[in-house]
Parts: C-alpha cells; structure tokens; sequence
C-alpha cells in the first residue's frame, strides 16, 4: 500500500482516534481508578507530571529519528509498547504499576501517534491544512467517544479496566494493518541520511527560523482558546458563575461537542477557504465572542456563546500546526521535535493563569485568555508565505 492512497490516511486517522479516545475514557475514569488504587491527589498529581515531562525529553529523539531513520520500525514498535502500556494500566493493582504505564504511554504514543501524523503531513504536502483538518476531527471524535464508551461498559457492569484492555488489543489489531503500509521519511532515495548529531544540530537551526518560530508561538498562544480555557471552564462556571457541578459540565459537553462538528465543517470549508483567511475571521470572532462571555452574566447565554466559541476555533490547531509542517518540507520528524521542545515553555502558560488566579481570582485571570486570539491578530502573515522556509534544506546541504 503507497504512502498517499485513501487506506494510507485513513489507517493514520484511526490511530489518532484511539489515541484520543483513550485519553478521553482516561479522564472520565479518574474517580473510578483513584477509588480502586486508593490514590490520593499528590499522586495522581505526580501520574500527570512524570509522563509529561518524559515525553517533553524523549520525544525529541524520536522526532529527530524518525526523520533520519527507519520511520516504519519506530510507528509499529511503538504501537506495540502503546498496546502494552494500555494492558499495563488495565491490569495495574498499585500506584508503581499504574506509573510505570503512564510513563510507558507517553513516549510510546510519540513514535505510535506523533510519527503518524508526520507521515500524514508528508503524505501530500499541497493538502497539508486539510489533512490536519482529518487529524483534528478524528481526535475530537475519539475524545467525545471515549467517555461514552466507558459510561457503557459501566452500565453493563464491566469496570474501568475493560476500556483500556479492549483498546489494546484494538491497537494490535491496528498496528497489523500498518504494517502493509510504507512510512516514508523525507531521506531522499540514493542519499544517505545524515547522522544523529547533524540532525539535532538541523533541530537546532530550525529553532533559530523566525518563520519556525512564528508558528510555534503561535500554536502555543492558540492554546489559551483550546486546551486552557477547556481545562478552566468548568471552575469558572462553578467558582465564579456559581452554578453547580451539573450545570458546569453541561457546559464543558456543549464545548466538545460543538467542537467536534466544528472539526467536521472545516474539513469542508477549506476546499473554499484559504486557511490563512479563516484563521484571521475566527479570530476576530473569537475576540468578540470571548469578551462578551466575560461580561454578559447570564448562564444561558453564557452557554450560547459558548457554542459560538467552540465552533470558530475549530481548526487553530490543525492549521497552524499544517503551516509549521511547511516550514520543513521532508522533515516533518523534526518539526515534532522543535515543536515538543519549545512546548516546554508553553507549559507554563496554564501555570501563569492559575497561579494568577491564585492571586487575583479566576474571574480577573481570565481575560488572560484573551491573549490567543490577539497573538493570532497581530501575527498572523498579511501575505502568503512561502511554503519552503530559509531552513528547509538546511540539513541536506552539510557543512
């Protein structure tokens, strides 16, 4: 099977989805697994920072690897380690066990879930922002599916250990399919390849690209409107709205659910749409939108805008994270590795609105968010950009 054909995409689309369908039925289960391990937070805190930081250390290497290479050895042993670590958790009895496949998980899914996605970038490079676009709807898909999923299992007495069990051999079932498939790196046929330490040293040049580094920005600042406000939303209902638990994960499925047919509309709207000028209207929308959801007390309205919010970022991600792809044309391994090591950094900006919070109130913090959509304003390009970056065949020059 070649590397661009419909059963090439969509192997790759379904190995995002059971990423995020995992994570989705991970998340849902805390209370079931911290119940069943007797977990206290101080530890659940320490299963969500261990893997975090291990991935932000490993997947570089990875990146660089998978460019450089055997890509193909890398996806499918990685989604066997996927696989492996899903049984782990499954089966865990204590808090080392679990641990231990959190840390197996992360890693794992960079080789599994990451490489395949730049090999979907490198699958046709005009159709880059559309491709994403699939990538995005296929995660926000599992995401919503996977709670659903364990909330079933549940319902016919089937605990929590079944989804992550099932899931894994679903992995290996999947990771059988993909081993039809060529992964391809961007090693130019007749040319060998250039050593780790050029490689790195290419990672490095790239980070110093002030396009490279419009995109990482950028997609960090996106994030604000994305995961950030998702992981605050239902404390700012609660805290500062002052509606209840109830109410305020009503509000958290109107925000995945709206998202997840956003996904889906974007796939369509950019066959008539530059991706450029869509993120330029999304964001002003966005802007307005959100510093009406700040003022405007009401709880119901709050709720529609909401809605409006979770449908006009569809596609940030996907589209600023197709541009940085064609920053580096054939080296999409190492646009994961600048990409997971200037994230560092980002990382902190969750840390800076609570810790604001903390400080202010989450009601004055907020507005911090605001900070996305202005960043995508005021830096987005006015005019096309070339899709070949001053570094983009940096590495293939040697010295």
């Amino acid at each position: 099977m070649d590397g661009s054909g419909v059963g090439f995409i969509l192997t790759l689309l379904i190995i995002e989805f059971i990423d995020e369908f995992i994570f989705g039925a991970r998340e849902a289960a805390w209370p079931l697994i911290r119940d069943d391990l007797a977990l206290n937070y101080a530890q659940i805190g320490v299963l969500l920072a261990v893997p975090t930081v291990a991935s932000g250390l490993v997947e570089p290497f990875l990146g660089i690897l998978g460019d450089i290479w055997k890509r193909r050895v890398l996806i499918l042993g990685g989604g066997v380690l996927f696989a492996l670590a899903l049984l782990l958790t499954g089966i865990s009895r204590s808090y080392l066990w679990l641990l231990a496949s959190f840390i197996l998980f992360i890693p794992s899914s960079g080789a599994f879930v990451s490489l395949s996605q730049a090999s979907l970038m490198d699958a046709d490079g005009a159709r880059r922002e559309k491709n994403m676009a699939r990538w995005s709807f296929a995660g926000s898909f599992g995401v919503v599916l996977g709670p659903l999923a364990l909330g079933l299992l549940l319902a016919l007495n089937f605990g929590w250990r079944t989804v992550f069990v099932a899931t894994a051999g679903l992995t290996l079932l999947v990771v059988m399919l993909a081993a039809r498939l060529s992964f391809e790196n961007g090693v130019e046929e007749g040319v060998d390849p250039p050593g780790f330490a050029e490689a790195a040293r290419g990672a490095i040049a790239a980070l110093r690209s002030s396009e490279v580094l419009r995109w990482l920005v950028l997609l960090q600042f996106s994030d604000l409107m994305l995961d950030v406000l998702l992981g605050y939303l239902a404390l700012y209902f609660v805290d500062v709205v002052g509606v209840s638990v109830g109410a305020a994960s009503v509000a958290v499925a109107v925000w995945t659910g709206v998202g997840l047919v956003g996904d889906f509309l974007l796939i369509r709207l950019l066959e008539h749409v530059e991706g450029l000028q869509y993120l330029r209207i999304s964001a002003f929308l966005e802007l307005l939108l959100f510093l009406a959801f700040l003022l405007i007390p009401s709880f119901v309205i709050k709720l529609m805008i909401l809605a409006l919010l979770g449908l006009f970022n569809a596609g940030w991600y996907s589209i600023l994270k197709a541009r940085l792809y064609g920053t580096l044309p054939g080296r999409s391994g190492t646009v994961l590795a600048v990409y997971n090591i200037f994230s560092l950094g980002g990382a902190l900006l969750p840390w800076a609105l609570g810790w604001t919070a903390e400080r202010v109130g989450l009601q004055v913090a907020m507005w911090l968010l605001a900070l996305g959509p202005i960043a995508l304003l005021l830096g987005l390009p006015r005019a096309h950009l070339p899709r070949r970056g001053p570094v983009c065949n940096r590495m293939r020059r040697g010295p």
